[in-house]
């Protein structure tokens, strides 16, 4: 086993050595911009260090990861232009920087691509880690339209949030480790766990967006802060706080999350005002705890010796203290 920075070496490696720069540039150039702009790489890291957990050399599960981090960049270039988000990692996202109809084609090929990367395993492999990407790509759609359709509803319910996130990013984070057990060839029982210890941190990881996204540091977090309010998005913040709070501030918060505003400066501050008075704020950072032990204990259930559910409880211990 290695450690997290080592995998993520790992992966820069590969990526920069991927030929993406082809004919026509005004598809291609976009998708390079995209894949190149950073980030802690987190998916194919999993991708590579379930691989190892498992016994078999990281190196043997670079494609399938690739195929993971093509695919998430996809969605992000999507998820930019229907949220009409100016950055992305602290940079122009790739809309902005090129148009629409770019961010749309070539994210496009971007989905195409991430399949071609599965070409490079045998047929029961190759089978297994389509038949797994074709089901988690069709959930991040539905999580995607679920997070839409919430923005015109005053009904969402935590359950409801929850399914959504989890269909967004839980079962992503959850497919990036489980291909690492299917490239591996580990048992089908080990497989599933690992899966659901992906999952689970992929809940904690995306409510954890959601609290950064209203309290991070715009200098680290990479993304416009307080997008979510601007955006009207009922996250686990605003459904917990419309729970705690009076009928008064509860009121306020849902006139505010009905506003399209120029300048959102003063909406921003009052929403997080609301957050932190209502105890939003920590609930959502017990959430935040509760998924990541909620992995911690499907790790216990796993045939892995000590060091290996240390280096995995680590990741989860490294997500949940995150700041970007």
């Amino acid at each position: 086993m290695h450690t997290i920075s080592q995998y993520q070496d790992f992966f820069i490696t590969y990526l920069k050595n991927q030929s993406i720069n082809k004919e026509p540039k005004n598809l291609y150039e976009p998708i390079d911009y995209i894949l190149h702009l950073g980030g802690k790489r987190m998916r194919p890291v999993l991708t590579l260090m379930a691989s190892e957990v498992f016994d078999t050399d990281y190196q043997v599960a670079l494609p399938a990861a690739m195929a993971v981090e093509v695919f998430h960049n996809f969605s992000l270039v999507h998820d930019d232009i229907m949220d009409d988000a100016p950055l992305r990692r602290g940079k122009e996202t790739v809309h902005e920087k090129w148009n629409i109809n770019t961010g749309i084609l070539s994210g496009d090929a971007m989905l195409i691509l991430a399949y071609q990367y599965f070409e490079q395993y045998e047929p029961i492999i190759f089978r297994d880690l389509a038949k797994l990407f074709s089901k988690t790509a069709l959930e991040v759609c539905e999580g995607q339209q679920l997070d839409v359709d919430f923005e015109e509803r005053n009904d969402v319910t935590v359950a409801d949030y929850l399914k959504m996130i989890e269909y967004k990013t839980a079962v992503l984070v959850a497919a990036a480790m489980k291909m690492g057990a299917i490239v591996a060839k580990t048992s089908e029982k080990e497989a599933n766990l690992i899966y659901d210890f992906g999952l689970n941190l992929g809940l904690a990881f995306q409510l954890q967006d959601d609290f950064l996204d209203a309290f991070g540091n715009p200098e680290t977090f990479g993304k416009q802060v307080g997008g979510d309010i601007i955006e009207n998005k009922k996250t686990y913040l605003y459904i917990k706080a419309l729970e705690f709070s009076s009928p008064e501030k509860a009121s306020e918060l849902q006139q505010l999350f009905s506003l399209t505003l120029e300048d959102n400066t003063v909406k921003i501050i009052t929403a997080k005002a609301i957050f932190n008075e209502s105890g939003a704020s920590k609930a959502t950072q017990e959430a935040i705890e509760m998924y990541t032990y909620k992995a911690f204990q499907t790790l216990d259930k796993m045939d892995l010796n000590t060091d290996k559910k240390n280096i995995l409880r680590a990741f989860g211990e490294n997500l949940m203290g995150r700041k970007v």
